[in-house]
């Protein structure tokens, strides 16, 4: 169901089930992850995780759910897979048309950046037959779109399109390639781009944080001081 490729310095990463909207099954879910820690964050700095046949994922796919005999492992493994997204070296870009739902959300929300189409929409719609999303959603949806937003969205299990959810912060663009977002990204340095990420993602108290920073910007001033230098004199880019 995962399907991978190459394309410069973008590794494309495919949820390919358009039959059942992409829901995936618990053994798709460590393709995911092998899928994306498969990236390589010298030559392939961006991973862009996409889904097929006009949708991104309906989440978690029922049949698998209605079967399972520890629910709980079952949550704890697409945890696992959401934690690797977030932590992996490689910067993850979501392109997200069609269908998102349930889990399809929790992944996105694992991605360092959330790009829409106009004819994207969201929703959580568990709640609607005594379920929620438990891939990480219940922790990463209130610290993207704030507390109130978050109740609102996953209470009401409501459909959010893409206008709603660059309002929201639920994606920080709508544009009509999202692949084009992975290229601009993917243009940047790697190193830079591991070291923003990482310092972004860091939760560590403020001043562990700023020194952490401070190391990195020092690093790469000393890498690209001659580069730096060039840009000063109007011979970079």
């Amino acid at each position: 169901m995962i399907r991978t490729t190459a394309d410069g310095a973008v590794r494309v990463v495919t949820l390919d089930r358009p039959d059942r909207r992409n829901a995936l099954r618990p053994a798709d879910l460590d393709e995911l992850a092998a899928a994306v820690a498969g990236a390589d964050p010298e030559t392939t700095p961006v991973v862009y995780l996409r889904g097929a046949g006009g949708h991104f994922s309906a989440g978690a796919d029922l049949d698998s759910v209605a079967a399972l005999d520890d629910p709980e492992a079952f949550a704890r493994r697409g945890q696992r897979v959401a934690n690797a997204i977030a932590d992996a070296p490689v910067t993850v870009v979501a392109g997200i048309d069609g269908a998102a739902r349930g889990g399809g959300v929790e992944l996105a929300l694992a991605c360092d950046v959330r790009v829409a189409t106009p004819h994207a929409t969201f929703a959580e719609p568990g709640v609607r037959f005594g379920l929620f999303g438990a891939w990480g959603g219940t922790v990463r949806l209130p610290r993207i779109v704030g507390e109130g937003e978050a109740l609102d969205f996953a209470l009401s299990g409501r459909v959010v399109d893409a206008a709603e959810a660059r309002r929201m912060g639920l994606v920080s663009r709508v544009v009509d390639d999202p692949r084009s977002v992975a290229d601009e990204i993917a243009a940047n340095r790697p190193d830079a781009l591991r070291a923003v990420k990482a310092r972004l993602r860091d939760d560590a108290d403020d001043e562990t944080r700023e020194r952490a920073e401070a190391e990195a910007f020092a690093r790469l001033h000393g890498r690209y001081a001659d580069e730096i230098r060039e840009v000063r004199d109007g011979r970079g880019g």
